[in-house]
């Protein structure tokens, strides 16, 4: 079991096929950064601990400075831990990049919904509704009866009735990965995805779709070019040729 990457949710847009149709696909950026791994010995469990976009260290709170700072890691605003097998454990500094996740596969998309305020039961479950006419009146776009008289008696859990809409955890599965920019660190899935543009969203190997094929094991990592070394300056001269 390979780990979750969290990621950014860009945007949409339609994206051509070669054989001319066009995809409505979802852009997310992933920037995921490898902090700290759990292990059976020390543990008792195997999981890793995935960060996400840098935060200033003044904004952190006391324990997670000393967090960052026993691990010496860059601070992270968000810190996610995702349950991993043993071969698919990844060291501690490492950073995922878009090569995780091959064209064609199956993924879990998990974010929160847009949030729509307060709705009645027709916006937020899709009831009928009652009738426009033959002695209706006023409760032309109410739920209907709740609780009765003698029996219930009451409202039963989990009724559905008006209240808050959207702004809620939603996982979109079987997502197809249309595409993938390794050096913008971006994937391409087709389809859409919980949340605002800039949103955190997390992405995951499909749970129903155990046998297809999947990125590489145990985990598509992103290679950080090192930094180029200035060449040494050579010192003029001292010496001065005299035109005669």
């Amino acid at each position: 079991m390979r780990t979750a990457v969290i990621a950014e949710k860009v945007g949409m847009m339609g994206l051509f096929q070669e054989n001319g149709d066009q995809v409505p696909v979802t852009v997310l950026k992933i920037d995921s950064t490898v902090v700290d791994t759990r292990t059976q010995e020390k543990d008792g469990y195997t999981a890793v601990q995935i960060g996400y976009k840098t935060a200033k260290e003044k904004h952190l709170a006391k324990p997670q400075k000393g967090h960052f700072a026993k691990l010496k890691q860059e601070p992270k605003r968000v810190l996610k831990e995702f349950r991993v097998s043993e071969d698919c454990l990844v060291p501690a500094g490492s950073v995922i990049g878009a090569n995780h996740f091959v064209v064609g596969q199956l993924v879990d998309v998990t974010g929160v919904s847009l949030g729509k305020g307060f709705a009645g039961v027709m916006k937020r479950y899709n009831f009928h509704g009652d009738n426009a006419t033959h002695g209706v009146s006023r409760t032309h776009r109410s739920g209907g009866s709740t609780g009765n008289r003698e029996w219930p008696g009451r409202v039963f859990k989990n009724r559905k009735m008006p209240g808050q809409m959207g702004n809620k955890q939603v996982t979109v599965q079987n997502l197809k990965v249309v595409a993938i920019d390794e050096e913008r660190n971006l994937v391409m899935v087709q389809g859409g995805v919980p949340g605002y543009d800039d949103g955190m969203v997390i992405i995951q190997d499909a749970k129903k779709r155990s046998k297809q094929q999947v990125g590489p094991v145990p985990a598509g990592l992103k290679v950080v070019e090192a930094p180029k070394a200035e060449a040494p300056v050579q010192e003029a001269s001292a010496t001065t040729e005299v035109k005669e």
